[in-house]
């Protein structure tokens, strides 16, 4: 965050100030919507969710070292009074970085974004200063959130941008205009809310490459027929990646090691590099890949890249978290969000690290999947059958319990277990889990199953 007085902010988003003793006073770092993380000499932004009004924790806000905060109404405390919060963060962080102009990546993708996203800065922070969204904050508050966290010396700033319903890119982008967009899928994660199509989700994810200037990059997955039919939506240049030897920046010779990584010798236009993925998963090569082009469209050399994505770790919890528990038990949390592309990746990718140990799934649902939702929880049933899990517990009514009938198959072995909720499925799977056992936990994010993996891995 670049110093900004309370007096040039209130004339940003266009506030009228309230109990502000001194309109001269700096806010000197980052914004939060959540007053348990204000930092020292920042902003306090009060929005109003669905369980909390921000409003109501003002004064622990400015406690806890808030300059001020950004309301809809007046606290009692020094306050920037707009009518709309979410949109004044936006026209802030439209400001800062008007005035710092860093290189602004946007990325986006049914499915990988975040870890994309922290491979990519991982690979760009051993260059040059390096700002990326935190954890998964890609939305309309996220997004400006991250902004505000960047400085004069920030280089790159790397944005994972979500995108719930059609126009949703195209306000992120208009926040932060991107000069580098990349694809990463087009998946079936939210297709409710965009229309109900694959295509309809192609069209919203599109409108990032439809921001990109002439001289900018649009990075597309070859891989995804979806993605490679972007090419026609933008003026950038376009670099292609994926595996395909069409690709401009590829994977040749992918092998697995072991613990289920990932090897690989990643090519692009200025040479070839070996790579040795810590993440786990085969499908992590796509996403490797991903990160590889945004940082070849920026000048680096494929050693380079290479260095930075073998010396990569997880950063964001809930994403194939692996714990190792002391009997033996390895728990993967997967937890923190599921749709049918993430689940079927994880799925595999725990088959392939438990080899011949028993492996349990704690599954829950996975939202947002539109009319087909009952026939794409079938299909994960059955694939847990096909993969011989040992253990199927399917957690809630609904479609879970399809993922549970379609399990059932007498050839194939697996014992299913049908439960109503998080503290059954908690209660089940630490009675039917044994030393040794791989444990693999995931479902969308508003099941809740993060505690139980969390209650687990504690265990």
């Amino acid at each position: 965050m670049i110093p900004m007085t309370l007096n040039e902010i209130a004339r940003v988003v266009g506030a009228t100030m309230h109990d502000v003793r001194d309109p001269e006073t700096p806010v000197t770092a980052p914004s939060a919507v959540d007053s348990r993380e204000v930092t020292p000499g920042g902003l306090f932004a009060a929005t109003v969710g669905a369980r909390v009004d921000g409003h109501d924790h003002a004064a622990g806000a400015v406690a806890g070292g808030a300059v001020a905060v950004l309301a809809s109404r007046p606290v009692g405390m020094p306050a920037l009074v707009v009518e709309d919060v979410q949109f004044a963060l936006g026209l802030l962080a439209r400001h800062l970085l008007e005035r710092i102009s860093p290189t602004v990546i946007g990325l986006t993708g049914s499915v990988g974004k975040t870890t994309t996203k922290d491979l990519l800065a991982q690979v760009l922070e051993r260059h040059a200063a390096t700002v990326a969204t935190d954890r998964s904050f890609n939305n309309e508050l996220g997004l400006p959130l991250t902004v505000l966290r960047a400085d004069a010396a920030t280089r790159y700033l790397v944005l994972e941008m979500g995108a719930g319903r059609k126009g949703d890119l195209t306000y992120l982008t208009g926040i932060a205009p991107p000069r580098v967009g990349l694809v990463l899928n087009v998946g079936t994660a939210h297709v409710e809310r965009m229309g109900g199509r694959i295509a309809d989700v192609a069209e919203a994810k599109g409108e990032l490459v439809e921001a990109l200037p002439a001289d900018g990059f649009a990075l597309l997955n070859v891989d995804d027929p979806y993605v490679l039919g972007m090419a026609g939506r933008t003026r950038a240049r376009i670099l292609l990646y994926g595996r395909s030897p069409e690709a401009g920046v590829r994977a040749e010779d992918v092998r697995m090691r072991d613990r289920a990584r990932a090897a690989f010798d990643l090519v692009t236009p200025s040479g070839r590099a070996p790579v040795e993925l810590d993440l786990m998963g085969e499908h992590q090569v796509g996403n490797a890949l991903a990160a590889a082009a945004a940082a070849t469209a920026l000048g680096l050399d494929a050693a380079e890249i290479a260095d930075g994505l073998s010396a990569a770790r997880r950063r964001s919890a809930g994403r194939l978290e692996i714990t190792e528990r002391p009997d033996g038990v390895t728990v993967v949390n997967d937890a923190y969000n599921a749709n049918p592309e993430s689940m079927r990746a994880g799925l595999r990718a725990v088959k392939a690290l438990a080899g011949a140990r028993r492996t349990v799934a704690v599954l829950g649902a996975m939202g947002q999947q539109a009319d087909a939702s009952r026939a794409r929880h079938a299909e994960i049933g059955r694939l847990v059958a096909g993969l011989r899990f040992d253990v199927l517990i399917a957690v809630g009514a609904g479609d879970p319990l399809a993922m549970a009938e379609a399990a059932e198959s007498p050839d194939q072995g697996v014992a299913v277990h049908a439960v109503e909720d998080v503290t059954e499925a908690l209660r089940l799977a630490t009675a039917l889990l044994e030393p040794g056992d791989v444990v693999f936990v995931k479902a969308s994010s508003e099941v809740g199953l993060g505690a139980c993996a969390r209650a687990l891995a504690g265990a």
